[in-house]
């Protein structure tokens, strides 16, 4: 803990800083680690506590405003590639855009504190239209909230973290081969839970012009057309296929009971 508080001294506000940024633009970097060590630098006097909040809390916002203006302009796209590395993305994307839909702007607040939506909340938000100051006084909240809770932490239970430390480095050599078991372990899990869910990955389609043909013959009795646009993306006055049925897509298990069985069902989303 002494060595950490060192290094901590001459960089460790700025450090700290690009810790949290990078976690907010979906880097998977250990953003509330990084504060937990904050807080104890700060209560042994290494750190100055409100140079490092504000510092911090403005590298946090400086991250989700970059996502929210381009969820602004590139919408599900962008939430697709931050999706991406997901073991499955169209669930990532989906989890993200429920929590934020059931709970709206509070949503931002304790967003921070929930894996996976801490970065999908701002380009939501941004996809969604919100207003840009409405989004940064939401946004200040949950990242001060975010900063204050990891690193009071750190501040608290400076001593308990010293005495870890202090036990990690006796027992070392021990350390390092649970770590590294724990590791193996973790990627054999994310193996395992890939091949599991790889049938997931492949989305059956149908080009537009096809459907268009299908429409304009006597098989469009035989077929079904589904609309189950997000939130935000369908309202009275959007667009949409002519003779398509709105399903709302966080009730889907139960909506889908009311179709025919005898028909092809063709969905479109956002």
């Amino acid at each position: 803990m002494n060595k950490l508080f060192l290094f901590l001294a001459p960089h460790g506000s700025l450090l700290i800083a690009l810790v949290v940024f990078a976690e907010a633009i979906g880097l998977p970097m250990p953003a509330a680690i990084a504060l937990v060590a904050g807080g104890a630098a700060v209560a042994s006097h290494v750190l100055s506590g409100p140079g490092t909040v504000i510092l911090t809390v403005c590298a946090m916002m400086v991250g989700d405003t970059l996502l929210f203006v381009l969820g602004r302009y590139m919408g599900w796209s962008l939430l697709g590639f931050l999706c991406r590395l997901s073991i499955n993305p169209e669930s990532c994307i989906l989890r993200s855009a429920e929590s934020f839909y059931k709970r709206g702007k509070i949503t931002l607040i304790f967003a921070k504190f929930v894996p996976g939506v801490n970065t999908m909340a701002p380009p939501l938000a941004g996809s969604m239209k919100m207003r840009f100051t409405q989004f940064l006084q939401f946004d200040f909240a949950g990242a001060l909230l975010y900063t204050l809770a990891y690193g009071s932490l750190g501040f608290l239970f400076r001593d308990f973290l010293a005495a870890i430390s202090r036990g990690f480095q006796a027992a070392s050599h021990v350390f390092g081969e649970v770590l590294l078991t724990a590791g193996a372990v973790y990627v054999g899990y994310r193996i395992w839970l890939y091949n599991k869910n790889k049938v997931y990955r492949v989305v059956p389609r149908v080009q537009v012009e096809e459907l268009a043909r299908m429409l304009g013959s006597e098989e469009k009795d035989k077929i079904i057309i589904i609309d189950v646009r997000s939130h935000g993306y369908y309202d009275a006055e959007a667009s949409r296929i002519k003779g398509s049925t709105r399903l709302e897509p966080n009730n889907l298990s139960e909506e889908l009971t009311t179709l025919p069985k005898d028909k092809d069902i063709y969905v479109y989303c956002t």
